[in-house]
């Protein structure tokens, strides 16, 4: 597991959610040739071997994880969960804010999948709660590629959240998932998939 500030920010017992994050972000890219994934946070790597397992031999997924150290403990083939998934000739880390990259990306990326600190589960810092405002969302908009997706986790419902994707011009469905995969009980998470809305074609101008 992963504490924050005396708090549990992630942990293997329930991980499930995670793992969906991945499987919700990357199936409808599956066929896609040459796939462009951006993943907010490496977390226990549960979103990334996911998405990996969903996109095709010549996909690129970068990781963008703000603490080094995340991604040292990941390495270490000992815990067997994200070592192989770094190693993978697919993945690329890149050490830094997720904001930051997707704020100088222009159509860059088929999806985006945010597990970062939302503003219903702010434990790390709130330096990316302007991602889950209108400049944010605007900055993802434009990082996406024509029809692409975002998927925000979140621990519980985000209503705010999906009436400012709307507004930003996106198609915005909300999935709750179980925090286990198999147990009856135990509650849900939610996932916020959003997708860019395909563009008018423009009528052919009469001469």
């Amino acid at each position: 597991m992963i504490w924050v500030n005396g708090r549990e920010l992630m942990s293997s017992r329930h991980a499930f959610s995670e793992e969906q994050l991945g499987v919700l972000g990357c199936q409808p890219l599956r066929n896609r040739r040459a796939a462009r994934v951006l993943i907010g946070g490496l977390g226990l790597g549960f979103t990334l071997r996911a998405a990996l397992a969903n996109l095709a031999a010549d996909a690129r997924v970068i990781v963008a994880e703000l603490m080094p150290q995340v991604v040292e403990w990941n390495r270490n083939p000992a815990y067997a969960l994200a070592s192989a998934a770094l190693a993978n000739r697919r993945t690329e880390v890149v050490i830094g804010d997720v904001a930051a990259l997707i704020a100088k990306s222009v159509a860059r990326f088929d999806a985006i999948l945010l597990d970062a600190d939302n503003e219903t589960t702010s434990m790390n810092t709130a330096g990316n709660s302007h991602l889950y405002r209108p400049a944010g969302l605007a900055s993802i908009a434009r990082a996406l590629t024509p029809e692409g997706s975002v998927v925000f986790w979140s621990v519980g419902d985000d209503p705010q959240l999906v009436k400012r994707l709307a507004t930003a011009g996106f198609v915005v469905e909300s999935h709750r998932v179980k925090k286990h995969a198999t147990a009856k009980s135990g509650g849900y998470h939610v996932l916020v998939v959003a997708k860019r809305a395909a563009e008018p074609r423009r009528k052919a101008e009469r001469r």
